[in-house]
């Protein structure tokens, strides 16, 4: 067909003899780009369409029934995308957890990040091989590099993104947890439970540690739901991965345990903890002597030497280059 022939020849004439076939990969990539979110998108839940048919009782709700077959091969998609074992898809559900994810999809969505990023990055490094080659001889070494490198790049860009929030989450936790047990131990000697204490510091915080905030009214949530204390603090414990966490929830269980005093725990753990935040200060103010090392020699020691060496060495030049003469 004449378009098709016109339409080949201005991809030849653009883009070198591998214009259609750069054409076709690059439609590719973004039919996926665009498909991707359409298939990983949340599935409603079940109970709510059942829910729904019971309060309508009308043929909407049963139509809505029978389309749960997008939801069965939404969860087989998923299970390729998750993990099979059960203790690797723990791990992988509690690392999501403490970067921030609590959906119930998000382990399914970081694996669908992976190979998305992975096949996409892998197909532009193609890509640019072949328009390097089609331009002229390309080393072997250079050609895999830019062809596996930016598939690579791709697939460890979400874990490293993932360990990214884990870090910048725990270091809010453990920069706010100070002040939250002091505020804690304020509201506990003024009169409040243990549970309406942590749920007004929860609400108190949030807007200058909203990672903690999160994780306290959590715990506040679920023991308002019927769950017992000791194991919704645990699970706080386990989510967080903090130290400082840890030894809080072990000092309330402990106090729950054997009958004493909360708010006394509280102001002896409250004083530990500011006593730590004044140590990571100091410390962090002795290393930053030696991190300045560095920066001292390479940008104040050469200007130093020229301006004092300098007049020297050009007058020695200028001597010998005048006895010469």
């Amino acid at each position: 067909m004449p378009l098709f022939d016109t339409l080949n020849a201005a991809l030849i004439a653009a883009l070198g003899p591998l214009g259609p076939l750069i054409a076709v990969g690059a439609l590719g990539l973004l039919l996926v780009a665009i498909t991707l979110p359409v298939m990983l998108k949340k599935p409603v839940d079940p109970l709510d369409k059942l829910r729904a048919a019971a309060a309508q009782g009308r043929g909407k709700g049963q139509q809505t029934l029978r389309r749960e077959g997008k939801v069965d091969k939404l969860e087989k998609f998923a299970t390729f995308l998750e993990p099979q074992d059960a203790a690797q898809m723990s791990t992988a559900r509690l690392k999501m957890m403490r970067a921030g994810y609590r959906g119930k999809n998000a382990v399914r969505a970081f694996h669908a990040a992976q190979f998305a990023l992975g096949i996409g990055f892998l197909v532009i490094g193609v890509v640019y091989t072949m328009v390097q080659s089609a331009g002229g001889a390309v080393d072997t070494q250079m050609m895999v590099l830019s062809t596996i490198g930016p598939g690579a790049a791709g697939y460890y860009l979400p874990q490293y993104w993932v360990q990214r929030r884990i870090q910048t989450r725990q270091e809010e936790i453990v920069s706010g947890f100070p002040d939250a047990l002091d505020m804690m131990l304020v509201c506990v000697e003024a009169g409040q439970s243990l549970d309406q204490s942590i749920l007004r510091v929860a609400r108190e915080i949030r807007a200058g540690y909203p990672a903690l905030a999160e994780e306290f009214d959590m715990v506040a949530q679920e023991v308002k739901a019927g769950k017992e204390r000791v194991v919704v603090l645990k699970d706080m414990s386990e989510r967080v991965g903090l130290p400082d966490v840890s030894s809080f929830v072990t000092t309330l269980v402990q106090s729950a345990t054997f009958g004493t005093s909360i708010a006394e725990a509280l102001r002896v753990y409250a004083a530990e903890m500011r006593d730590k935040r004044v140590m990571r200060a100091e410390e962090k103010a002795n290393t930053l002597p030696t991190k300045l090392t560095l920066g001292t020699m390479m940008f104040t020691v050469p200007p130093l030497m020229i301006i004092l060496i300098g007049p020297s060495v050009h007058g020695i030049a200028t001597t010998l280059g005048g006895g010469i003469n």
